[in-house]
């Protein structure tokens, strides 16, 4: 605990220094959020200004994370401090690590192609689509597809994931999905379609003001 530039915590009891998977989420959640709002502003007004302050600030978060330690990333103090009052599950920090240098390298590569070439291509856009699926998964699922990769390639298999999904368990009642569960998403696609079938022109109206259909409907009622 007293080292500055470390990975993860010792904690009582774990074989491998760990991380608190709750304050991650949160971070994740924080991250997708601007991420997903600065990609919403390039497509619909062709600003980048946003997305280039996300990516500096990004690959800044990610350099402390993985090159000094995470108990110093901002975002993951902010995630703390949302999350401060929940009981932490403890996650292996190695897998973490392997995770979040891969974010390292797409951040750089961002920061390189948007901020110092001052480009955009399909490149960028890939990368930023990996991006977003990357900090979805993980907080949205709870899935960390980075720690997926970190065991295919490791020999040394990934301890304490989140919902101990790294031991094989058997699933509880509750987990379990029965046919008529699959049938209700079945129907519910069918549902959706004829929705879109039958709804489209009726959605496809462009909303009133409130105000001004209140207004409307008085002038017809005099």
């Amino acid at each position: 605990m007293s080292k500055t530039i470390q990975f993860g915590e010792d904690v009582d009891g774990f074989q491998v220094p760990v991380l608190n998977e709750r304050e991650v989420r949160a971070s994740a959640g924080i991250l997708f959020l601007f991420a997903f709002t600065s990609l919403l502003i390039i497509i619909f007004k062709g600003d980048f200004l946003l997305a280039k302050f996300f990516v500096f600030l990004f690959l800044t978060d990610f350099a402390i994370r993985v090159l000094i330690n995470p108990r110093f990333s901002p975002t993951l103090i902010i995630g703390r401090l949302i999350v401060k009052n929940q009981r932490p599950e403890y996650v292996g920090a190695p897998q973490k690590k392997f995770a979040w240098i891969i974010g390292l390298v797409l951040a750089i590569l961002m920061f390189f192609f948007l901020i110092v070439l001052n480009t955009y291509s399909i490149i960028t856009g890939l990368i930023c689509l990996v991006c977003l699926i990357f900090l979805f998964f993980e907080s949205v699922f709870g899935i960390c597809l980075g720690c997926i990769f970190y065991n295919l390639l490791y020999k040394e298999k990934a301890k304490y994931c989140p919902g101990n999904t790294c031991e094989i368990n058997e699933r509880e009642a509750i987990q379990k999905i029965s046919k008529t569960q699959f049938s209700m998403i079945f129907g519910f696609v069918i549902y959706i379609v004829f929705s879109v079938y039958v709804l489209s022109a009726t959605f496809k109206v462009k909303p009133q003001l409130l105000w001004d259909k209140m207004g409307t409907n008085k002038e017809i009622n005099k």
